[in-house]
């Protein structure tokens, strides 16, 4: 769990502006989030499904794959999702050198670690979807499982299973193997 500080939009915004690049930070409905480093393990997994999506959105023409990247849910909230997914239709006043984006991705992707709590876990897939996300991806490494939340309600799929999704992708389904996305082996 990281340190929290309340702030307005514009503070965040300034401070996010004079900030070392290692510093990763979240605006929680005015509370400021220091967020710790990654994990390996989490950078791996996030670098597998963001390749495979990209790969995918990319071959589809069906808009952009960002990770890192901060998006203003809120007035008082802004996320920065470990992937995310904007559709095209989303980027009509899109400004790739803005930040945040304004708005909600069309997916939000989050890979759950240890120092993770369940209350802002739920926290943010809530402002996730509130905001406009068709879906968020809660993946967990550590349980090899990944929880689908989206206005349907929430389904698992657990290795060896695989990811097979179409709502968020019109006229293609993205598929991808839990197994190969949480391979022990850190160079595949």
């Amino acid at each position: 769990m990281g340190t929290t500080t309340k702030l307005s939009f514009e503070e965040f915004r300034m401070l996010q502006e004079n900030a070392a690049e290692e510093l990763r930070y979240e605006l929680d409905e005015g509370d400021l989030i220091l967020t710790p480093s990654p994990t390996p393990r989490h950078n791996i997994v996030r670098y597998r499904l963001r390749r495979a999506l990209t790969d995918f959105v990319q071959a589809n023409d069906l808009g952009l794959v960002l990770d890192e990247t901060d998006f203003r849910l809120l007035a008082n909230a802004v996320r920065k999702p470990d992937v995310a997914f904007v559709a095209k239709d989303r980027m009509k006043d899109f400004d790739l050198d803005s930040t945040p984006i304004e708005g909600a991705p069309t997916l939000a992707v989050e890979v759950i670690s240890q120092s993770n709590l369940a209350q802002d876990t739920a926290k943010k897939v809530r402002q996730y979807l509130a905001a406009g996300s068709q879906a968020v991806w809660l993946i967990y490494p550590a349980l090899r499982l990944v929880e689908i939340h989206d206005k349907a309600g929430v389904r698992d799929v657990a290795e060896p299973g695989t990811i097979n999704e179409q709502k968020l992708f019109t006229g293609a389904t993205f598929s991808v193997s839990l197994t190969a996305l949480f391979e022990d082996n850190p160079r595949r």
